[in-house]
């Protein structure tokens, strides 16, 4: 469906909310949509398709868990939580389930909005064969990682991290989701296995990786590739 201005469906039990984001969003140039709560979130977005859907996680009838549930039974639409601060459970949660992002309340505008612009920016492009970030190149056909002029020699194990990390970047991937992707979900693999390989994936491509440039941490979630793509 080809829309003059991407359309977003905001789906939050609090109207003063509802109505902060529809207005921030109009003036960034989006149309919006707005629900009370899961079930009627649903169906406005099976009536409507939006471009993305920005959803709390406790509401009424039916609660995030379940809108992202729905979205993900019937296609890719990008789904952004906003999440209570602390509550890392649900993030985790909400991530596994299929959700692309959260937002933890209270939030920034600037932060949200920001994040709107990642996800809806992913929607329109195909992942490329080579993904150029600055001062780093991932080439996925050839198996390579250049910074600089210089090839950083990774593991099979660390280049999969990386790849599944980058090809994800501006966005949370949780233990989980590594585990399941990188070890194929093998019962042996642990979190602390996970840290281990990205500790040494660091050591090899970050400046200072005590300040990580390029691999980020999500506390009790689990990493972010925070470099963006370059043209």
């Amino acid at each position: 469906m080809t829309r003059p201005k991407p359309l977003i469906l905001v789906i939050d039990d609090d109207a003063d909310i509802r109505r902060s984001l529809s207005r921030e969003l109009a003036l960034a140039g989006y149309d919006t949509l707005t629900a009370a709560d899961g079930v009627e979130g649903r169906e406005l977005f099976e009536h409507h398709r939006p471009d993305l859907v920005v959803t709390d996680v406790a509401m009424p009838r039916a609660d995030g868990f379940a809108v992202i549930s729905a979205v993900r039974r019937t296609d890719r639409t990008p789904v952004l939580v906003l999440s209570v601060r602390g509550e890392e459970e649900d993030k985790v949660r909400a991530l596994d389930l299929g959700a692309d992002d959260y937002v933890t309340k209270p939030f920034s505008l600037r932060e949200l909005l920001a994040r709107v612009r990642t996800q809806l920016r992913r929607t329109l492009t195909a992942a490329p064969e080579i993904l150029r970030f600055p001062d780093l190149v991932i080439d996925r056909g050839r198996r390579s990682v250049m910074q600089g002029e210089s090839e950083v020699r990774l593991t099979p194990t660390e280049l999969a991290i990386l790849e599944l990390l980058a090809s994800h970047a501006g966005r949370p991937v949780t233990l989980r989701q590594i585990i399941g992707t990188v070890w194929k979900g093998a019962p042996a693999t642990t979190a602390d296995t996970v840290r281990v390989h990205v500790g040494s994936l660091r050591r090899k491509l970050e400046p200072d990786p005590a300040n990580p440039r390029y691999i980020g941490t999500e506390p009790w979630v689990g990493y972010r590739f925070l470099a963006e793509t370059v043209e």
